[in-house]
């Protein structure tokens, strides 16, 4: 089988493409044949050693797919062969093959094709679990998505529009505002061009944002968290700027807001039972056509280091996905 190979840590350019053995499953073991692999920030600092995780060379990465069980090793139960399944790892996915332990697939609603479903995960899993459950968005709330064109952040605006929120979308350049606009945003801001603060002053009548959903970090998280309204909440999912911000703790203390974090892979992990109900959720919302992910390209597995290239330059729009 083949697979895009990390022999190195460093850039995408070091990435090599191998043919390697077919996979067998271990006992307690389950081999997937990967039919659709999203792409995602993580991916681009895993493979420079810069990930909170820390898999030992030489490994595939890709941390989320959609496929079908070709084989299930001795001991597995609730996994049969032939199931379409989705799937959350740390890496491994870019590959034609990935063998995993069965925690870490959930069946596949039907209704999904497999690069909806291969890209879903990483994406709305994180902005649902952001939106619903962290932050408890209401309808009739304003919302302000940073880095908005970017995977988490169009599935912040679909979703937030789903729950009856008013969304503001701010990011780097025209053709991002139009994608963000084209997902159902209700206002924009270049903020590579406009103040970030007046304007959302102007469009929230000085009030201020219930909700800041900030997948970029760096120096729009602190006037990003000055304008929220008062009970608003700072939703920390990411840091696509490259910089962690460095936050006065008096800010939430004048705003009575809260800073919020969320770790969708650690809620994963931990509450399992939630994450099923979710990803129904967002299938029965797919199939009312209320969610339109936007896979802006499809990436052989030979064109994967240049797509992830372009994720680490923040010139993507939308979500990539590599197809075996």
């Amino acid at each position: 089988m083949k697979a895009v190979v990390c022999e190195q840590f460093g850039p995408p350019s070091a990435l090599q493409l191998r043919d390697l053995p077919a996979l067998q499953p271990a006992p307690g073991e389950v081999v997937v044949a990967v039919k659709a692999a999203g792409i995602n920030y993580p991916d681009t600092l895993i493979i420079e050693d810069r990930y909170q995780f820390k898999p030992s060379l030489p490994f595939s990465p890709g941390g989320e797919f959609a496929g079908v069980v070709e084989e299930v090793g001795a001991e597995v139960q609730g996994v049969r062969q032939g199931q379409a399944v989705i799937g959350f790892v740390g890496w491994g996915a870019f590959a034609q093959q990935i063998r995993v332990q069965p925690a870490a697939l959930f069946p596949m609603p039907a209704g999904l094709p497999f690069e909806v479903a291969g890209s879903l995960l990483m994406t709305y899993g994180t902005a649902y679990h952001a939106l619903r459950d962290r932050a408890g968005l209401a309808a009739g709330e304003t919302v302000l998505v940073l880095g908005a064109a970017g995977g988490v952040g169009i599935a912040c605006i679909e979703l937030a529009k789903a729950m009856g929120a008013r969304v503001i979308a701010a990011a780097s350049s025209p053709q991002k505002l139009a994608a963000c606009r084209a997902h159902g945003a209700d206002e924009t801001i270049d903020y590579e061009r406009e103040d970030l603060r007046e304007r959302l002053k102007a469009i929230t009548g000085g009030r201020g944002v219930d909700v800041v959903c900030d997948v970029v970090g760096g120096r729009f998280s602190e006037p990003a968290l000055r304008s929220t309204a008062w009970r608003g909440r700072f939703l920390v999912l990411g840091f696509a700027g490259g910089e962690i911000p460095r936050i006065a703790l008096n800010l939430p203390l004048l705003k009575g807001c809260a800073i919020v974090g969320v770790f969708w892979g650690d809620y994963l992990q931990r509450e399992r039972a939630h994450v099923v109900a979710d990803i129904e959720a967002l299938a029965e919302l797919y199939t009312q056509g209320r969610l339109r992910p936007l896979i802006s390209q499809r990436f052989s597995l030979e064109e994967t280091p240049a797509a992830l290239e372009a994720v680490r330059q923040r010139q993507a729009i939308g979500k990539g996905v590599v197809v075996p």
